[in-house]
């Protein structure tokens, strides 16, 4: 089992080693609060044991259904919003071609594109109008199923499918995620007899990628479930099984990012050296965003891509104001080759780089960035993973969750609740003169 590593040396010019070792006592009661479950938001701590209780009944289940709408079309649409898709779209976006909407590229695998996360109305215009052309099968995930943005896509796609196949026929091209037992897509599910799974009433949205809302889109799309849940199984071993900083990566993660904060910085970029990786940052952003974001206190999330970004914020992260810590998540392996090509004029110079892998120059880059940025006076840590596969993405959704839940509680809030991201939905429905507001 190769395992991710965590590199905390190049944050040491910010806070000792002895600083972070200072973290263990509060990083393990914080710990202990996730496994017994005897703090704010116990009610949501599905999620820490979800990889190893799973049913194999419904993995089964889900399997048939997703070969069954496999043979339906070559396209689905994901309906959700937030921790509804970013898990699903992390993990699809990570595995598939960049070029994979050229069905000559992704070959027999279904695309997979999203509704539900936007409000923008040429966006469901182009939507329709694309839907139009292809055969296509609808996944809706919501806990109620009266969230706006989700429920607004649902209706549209439901009518188009409706008007397109038929009533009957779309029944069957429609899967529904929802509560187990109440709520409006529970009641849409059964009065039309869509195939359902349940949203774990224990289970919030942003740490659900390994349950059915995330498990269904990835597994439409082509790629292994079952090595997803092996990872995040095999994750999960090492964060209940290890009580060290040094042992435990995801302990050691909570524990660096906390001693950063109280230093003063006020800023986590999650940098990827992979484009790739561009929607694991996104969910990452809501999973820390959502669960430290309150008190006004926590890091703010935010991310950048190199090299591309290197050409755009580089400038601030170099001598901008100093407000900010980064994590840099890095690659060791590719799933391909592809070197510089040796071209005998050499007009562009670059000769000292024929035959040479790109993969090799992304990591030479990686390594000066990170060595500008720390004599910049940036606190850095390195996540590196073997290679981008179901396996490695089920490890890091594992330690990014359970890092998330200790180092919530170590920081004094409850991880498992998002009060402020009501505020906006009472403004809009008063706006909008929704009855009761």
């Amino acid at each position: 089992m190769k395992t991710l590593e965590l590199k905390i040396t190049h944050s040491q010019h910010y806070v000792g080693a002895d600083e972070v070792q200072k973290m263990l006592p509060s990083i393990l009661e914080a710990r202990e609060h996730l496994l017994k479950g005897d703090a704010a938001g116990n009610d949501f701590l599905g999620w820490v044991n979800l990889p190893e209780e799973t049913d194999p009944a419904m993995m089964k289940r889900l399997k048939d259904d997703v070969a069954r709408m496999s043979t339906k079309g070559q396209v689905m649409v994901v309906i959700g919003i937030g921790g509804s898709y970013l898990g699903a779209r992390m993990v699809i976006e990570a595995l598939q071609s960049e070029f994979a909407a050229i069905p000559e590229v992704r070959g027999n695998k279904p695309y997979i594109v999203y509704a539900g996360h936007t409000l923008g109305e040429d966006y469901y215009h182009q939507l329709l109008q694309f839907l139009d052309t292809v055969d296509y099968t609808a996944c809706v995930i919501s806990k109620s199923g009266t969230t706006t943005e989700p429920a607004v896509a649902f209706r549209l796609v439901k009518q188009h499918l409706e008007k397109k196949y038929g009533v009957a026929e779309a029944a069957t091209r429609i899967i529904a995620v929802t509560d187990a037992r109440r709520g409006a897509l529970h009641d849409i599910a059964a009065q039309n007899n869509y195939p359902a799974y349940v949203i774990p009433d224990n289970v919030g949205g942003r740490f659900s990628v390994l349950t059915p809302v995330g498990l269904i889109p990835i597994a439409m799309a082509g790629y292994d479930i079952d090595r997803l849940m092996q990872g995040a199984r095999d994750m999960r071993s090492i964060c209940l099984g290890n009580t060290s900083l040094e042992d435990n990566p995801a302990l050691m993660y909570a524990a660096v990012r906390n001693a950063i904060y109280r230093k003063g910085i006020k800023v986590e970029m999650l940098v990827s050296c992979q484009p790739n990786l561009r929607y694991l940052a996104e969910w990452w952003k809501q999973l820390y965003g959502e669960s430290e974001g309150k008190e006004h206190k926590g890091l703010l999330p935010h991310s950048l891509s190199i090299t591309t970004d290197l050409h755009s914020m580089g400038q601030y992260v170099q001598d901008g104001e100093r407000l900010m810590m980064e994590t840099m998540l890095r690659v060791k392996n590719s799933n391909a080759e592809v070197r510089v090509p040796t071209d005998e004029k050499n007009l562009d110079g670059l000769n000292y780089l024929a035959n040479r892998r790109l993969t090799e120059i992304n990591d030479c880059a990686a390594d000066g960035t990170i060595q500008a940025h720390v004599d910049g006076g940036v606190p850095v840590v390195e996540i590196t993973v073997d290679k981008i596969d179901e396996y490695t993405i089920g490890q890091l959704i594992y330690f990014f969750e359970f890092a998330c839940g200790v180092s919530g509680y170590t920081l004094g809030v409850n991880p498992f609740d998002q009060p402020g991201v009501e505020a906006y939905k009472r403004n809009m429905f008063h706006l909008l003169g929704k009855p009761g507001f």
